[in-house]
């Protein structure tokens, strides 16, 4: 087998150079060295990361297309979506500009422009309020708000990005606060994507592992260790709610039913209308045939013309007298 494993093509041998090193590719591909722990581990490593940046890029894609099939950003906490990038655009400027292999940070990248696009339907799709300001004025804050943001994080100094880094995990913790408290309050996760939550508590488990073996930096470890938590809440709460529309769906019912009502009694009141306007022309009973105010409450339409009696040349009607 070494034989093969040590005469393979150029550019397989230059692929697995570059993402396990020299070492490594030579102990565990050429060598066959299954006993080399150390390089184990650390193509384990570099297979997670990979993997998981591959993931990153269509993470967030199921949680856009909810929103934009269902028109609808229900459920989903503007506040924690802001934060949340935030938080992973400084790790982002902080992992890069400290050199860190990309495999160690590379979804952030992703899910950064992922939850911009979130966001921004977040504020497209939320329910018009009377006295706020319109859509477009909200959209071009936002955008405008991105890049500033992304211009400071690239020019502030080494000191104050490390700084920003561990602030990332009060920024984790209140990303995910507002989220889980909007669905314990509903009842309902609404429009939250189960894959992008199962997603992100396997990239927390799997980013420790690679932090831990490739970086081995305590503040990017601590973030990722907040989050899992805070994901696994978040998982818990899928579990719970499944299936479950919660009180933010009963109030259009409510609603509609009210609705419903409103319309009924409208053509009750139609109705008993209409029956008033036509008793009022009922002719008004002789004193030969007497009938009650009830019977003459019921009537509700104009009875046929009485047939005209014969008359003279000289216009005296012909008619006789009935006991």
């Amino acid at each position: 087998m070494t034989t093969i494993t040590r005469n393979l093509p150029w550019f397989v041998k230059d692929l697995g150079i570059s993402i396990v090193g020299e070492e490594c590719y030579t102990s565990l591909v050429e060598n066959l060295d299954i006993g080399d722990v150390k390089c184990l581990k650390y193509s384990l490593s570099k297979g997670l990361g990979i993997g998981i940046v591959v993931g990153g890029s269509i993470m967030k894609v199921p949680q856009i297309l909810l929103i934009l099939n269902g028109r609808s950003a229900r459920g989903l906490s503007l506040e924690a979506y802001i934060l949340e990038t935030l938080s992973y655009a400084i790790t982002l400027a902080y992992s890069y500009r400290n050199n860190f292999p990309f495999s160690t940070y590379g979804e952030n990248l992703f899910l950064t422009l992922q939850n911009v696009i979130i966001t921004l339907l977040i504020i497209a799709y939320a329910p018009p309020r009377r006295g706020t300001q319109n859509k477009t004025s909200k959209i071009s804050l936002a955008i405008l708000g991105t890049a500033a943001s992304a211009f400071a994080l690239n020019a502030v100094p080494p000191n104050t990005l490390s700084f920003l880094q561990m602030t990332t995990l009060p920024l984790s913790l209140f990303s995910k606060l507002p989220q889980i408290r909007q669905n314990y309050r509903s009842h309902s996760t609404g429009q939250l994507s189960a894959f992008a939550v199962v997603s992100q508590i396997a990239g927390c488990v799997a980013r420790l592992f690679t932090t831990a073996t490739e970086v081995g930096d305590s503040l990017v470890a601590a973030g990722f260790a907040l989050a899992l938590v805070l994901n696994l809440v978040l998982g818990a709460q899928l579990w719970l709610y499944w299936g479950d529309k919660g009180v933010v769906d009963e109030f259009p019912l409510r609603q509609v039913s009210q609705q419903q009502k409103e319309k009924e009694v409208g053509y009750t009141t139609a109705a008993a209308t209409s029956a008033w306007d036509s008793s009022s022309h009922v002719d008004q009973p002789t004193a030969s045939t007497p009938t009650s105010a009830t019977s003459a409450s019921h009537r509700v339409a104009t009875p046929p013309p009485r047939a005209q009696t014969p008359t003279s040349a000289s216009g005296r009607k012909w008619s006789r007298k009935v006991d």
